[in-house]
């Protein structure tokens, strides 16, 4: 059997991180308790579950900046009023964009389009895509500016 890339094992992270935000969001559950969930369920190795824990917590303590980022880029979609797989792809990619150095930008938009393509609805992709692009837009211009994450616990 192969050796997984650490590419494959990087989405699958992104994979499980989406599926504990979704479970939050749609069932009112704390998102590590979805994590911990689907992990025993799954049984991936322990660097993915480790970095899926790195969004899921880089996306609970950042919330607030992260949604204001995509009401700010997707002025005609509320919050409240995406999809929730679209609202939590958003927010993962957007960590990873604005608070993540570690992941390549190009990276985090391809993951961000890749995910809506397997998670979302015909026009996941392209609306993932549209967002994200105008987001690096405003960073590329200075508009919008990378952002240090709130710690754990704040």
């Amino acid at each position: 059997m192969p050796k997984a890339s650490s590419t494959d094992s990087r989405r699958k992270s992104r994979t499980l991180a989406l599926q504990a935000l979704f479970a939050a969001d749609l069932q009112g559950r704390q998102e590590d308790a979805s994590l911990d969930w689907l992990a025993a369920e799954e049984s991936p190795p322990a660097r993915v579950v480790a970095f899926a824990r790195i969004l899921l917590h880089g996306v609970q303590n950042n919330r607030p900046a992260l949604d204001q980022v995509i009401q700010r880029y997707a002025p005609a979609w509320p919050i409240h009023q995406l999809s929730p797989v679209d609202r939590n792809i958003l927010r993962i990619a957007l960590f990873e964009l604005l608070c993540h150095p570690q992941t390549p930008r190009k990276t985090a938009i391809n993951e961000a389009v890749e995910l809506a393509k397997g998670f979302g609805s015909e026009s996941s992709a392209r609306f993932i895509n549209g967002v994200l692009g105008s987001v690096m837009g405003g960073i590329e211009t200075g508009e919008l500016v990378p952002f240090e994450p709130v710690a754990e616990g704040r």
